[in-house]
């Protein structure tokens, strides 16, 4: 493609409004920062649309072939949402999953009202490492494309189908025969004695607030990681990583 060098540029302004999480919705498209979500994308066989490219890094994206814009860094510090720009961004369309991969699913992580994009990027990432099948977003979850969400999962996005669920009559109907696990800080049942088979549904609430009542009172049981008493509580993304390891591995 022609190189374009303009923050006025069209295609530049159009890039740009994916920043805002109305327009990705809108659009259903997405950004891609830097080489490693770019790279990951591709393998995974999610479209990419185009790809502005500092113009000395071409060399670094030849697989991308047609898809290449190249540009400047001024361009690129324009449509990037980090505080140095990156090589390269891209436009990606965001993969859809649906009831076709919950049933499919017997190792389910659910993710209840997360608000931290770094946190939820974190968590995908470490779920898909470890083998879990899918994750439920449920309630008010983060923006799955959320620019950090994208970065912090380091191209695992798209190696773990990830679905929204907005009812807990949903999670009855769609894992009725699933184990349903609630994650509590107060809990008689230790992690390192914690038994269960597939299929199951470990669940984990927000840092702040937990696990809602509702979700709580569909758990069929329940676990808390053992810790020091002077410790009140873990980073969500750690303690996802200990339970998800001890579950999956």
């Amino acid at each position: 493609m022609e190189k374009i060098t303009s923050v006025s540029n069209n295609l530049v302004k159009e890039t740009v409004k994916l920043q805002q999480k109305k327009y990705r919705e809108l659009e259903k498209k997405f950004l891609l920062e830097g080489y490693k979500p770019v790279f990951e994308a591709f393998n995974c066989g999610v479209e990419i649309e185009y790809v502005f490219v500092r113009e000395d890094k071409i060399s670094d994206y030849e697989f991308l072939k047609d898809k290449i814009i190249p540009t400047t860094e001024i361009v690129l510090k324009k449509i990037s949402t980090t505080d140095s720009a990156p090589d390269c961004v891209g436009v990606g369309v965001q993969k859809i999953f649906g009831i076709e991969n919950i049933k499919k699913a017997d190792k389910v992580l659910l993710l209840e009202n997360i608000k931290d994009a770094g946190n939820l990027g974190t968590i995908l990432r470490t779920a898909a490492a470890f083998g879990a099948d899918l994750a439920v977003l449920f309630g008010d979850c983060v923006d799955l494309y959320n620019p950090k969400v994208v970065r912090s999962a380091v191209g695992c996005l798209w190696k773990l189908p990830v679905v929204h669920i907005t009812d807990s009559a949903e999670i009855m109907k769609y894992f009725k025969n699933h184990t349903k696990i609630a994650t509590l800080p107060k809990s008689k049942n230790l992690l390192k004695n914690f038994e269960v088979n597939a299929p199951f549904v470990v669940m984990f609430g927000s840092e702040a607030d937990g696990l809602s009542g509702d979700l709580i009172k569909l758990s069929d049981t329940d676990l808390k990681i053992e810790m020091k008493d002077n410790v009140e509580s873990l980073n969500l993304s750690i303690s996802c990583g200990i339970v998800l390891y001890e579950l999956l591995i």
